[in-house]
């Protein structure tokens, strides 16, 4: 190969301008020149691109979201919006890319694969969604968030006798408020996979402040309920003073943690030299600490649920 294209794709992650950073320099130093396509598919059939150097990609490593920016592309939903795709890509020279982002945007590799590019994805979600890796980008670096401002909040529920709902993302997976509450020793995780009882959370948390124990933490997944709804029914059952913190995209940004700046500058360097080595239509992943190769085919069509032992875990402790 003598040029690849680099693109992230979807919600934007800490981590990701780790992953292209790495994967640059590891073409350029195998000879290869790059090009970074703006705003994920929607550069591409734009033609929006960015030759890169390593001038490009220095001083990105300790920054937040994607410099190449991400969005999404409805066009490049359609056969034709994706027949334009490879058109660019074959009029550009770019013989094989990168493709940095979650469920849709790994999705969205495998139908440029299908249809004769290769590719490589990296998974990045920070609801660490994504089936075959340990861990996606922007994972750690989320629940760090996360934990920080629930220490915060759990100051404030103590000196003021009040319960708090903390909602944090993950439209389908609880993992991200599964972690957080086991870190931050938070009362109750309420999460899409487990159907939640709230007439029962309610008596357990009568219990809680009849005992002496006047302030509770609920970390609520987004997809598992809506938190003012969880508070209100949580005064009206007790009468106990309920707050609401939705903590939004605070999670998605800041400074990407160690693991985060480690994980992407491993993903990028294997995704381009499992490329060059002539591996395609594959996602590099993280299993038990080394980084392995799964095909898309496989990736997409799988499921990733909360392990057994974490939930185990969940309520040994009390969550």
């Amino acid at each position: 190969m003598k040029k690849i294209g680099i693109l992230t794709s979807g919600g934007d992650c800490s981590g990701m301008n780790a992953a292209i950073r790495s994967a640059t320099r590891t073409a350029l130093g195998h000879g290869v020149q790059v090009v970074g396509f703006r705003k994920g598919y929607a550069g591409l059939l734009k033609g929006d691109l960015l030759e890169m150097t390593t001038r490009d990609v220095a001083g990105i490593l300790h920054r937040g979201g994607t410099f190449l920016q991400s969005a999404r592309s409805e066009e490049f939903r359609t056969v034709l919006g994706r027949e334009k795709a490879v058109r660019h890509l074959q009029d550009l020279g770019v013989e094989g890319l990168v493709v940095i982002g979650g469920d849709g945007s790994l999705n969205g590799a495998l139908a440029l694969h299908r249809m004769g590019v290769p590719v490589m994805g990296i998974p990045a979600s920070i609801d660490n969604d994504i089936a075959y890796t340990d861990m996606a980008l922007g994972v750690d670096t989320a629940l760090n968030n996360i934990i920080y401002a629930v220490d915060c909040i759990k100051d404030t529920a103590s000196s003021h006798d009040r319960a708090f709902v903390i909602e944090v993302m993950g439209r389908n997976s609880g993992y991200l408020a599964s972690m957080s509450a086991i870190a931050t020793g938070a009362e109750y995780a309420i999460i899409p996979e487990v159907e939640c009882d709230i007439a029962d959370l309610c008596n357990q948390l009568r219990m809680r402040y009849e005992e002496g124990r006047s302030n509770a933490i609920i970390i609520l997944a987004e997809g598992a309920g809506r938190a003012q709804n969880i508070a209100d029914n949580i005064k009206d059952a007790i009468g106990f003073e309920t707050r609401v913190t939705v903590l939004g995209h605070y999670q998605r940004g800041g400074a990407p943690s160690v693991f985060d700046r480690l994980l992407g500058s491993r993903f990028g360097h294997a995704a381009v030299e499992h490329l060059l080595a002539g591996e395609k239509g594959k996602m590099v992943g993280l299993c038990c600490g080394e980084i392995c190769l799964t095909s898309l085919e496989t990736v997409v069509v799988s499921e990733k649920t909360q392990q057994d032992q974490l939930h185990d875990l969940s309520m040994i402790l009390g969550i």
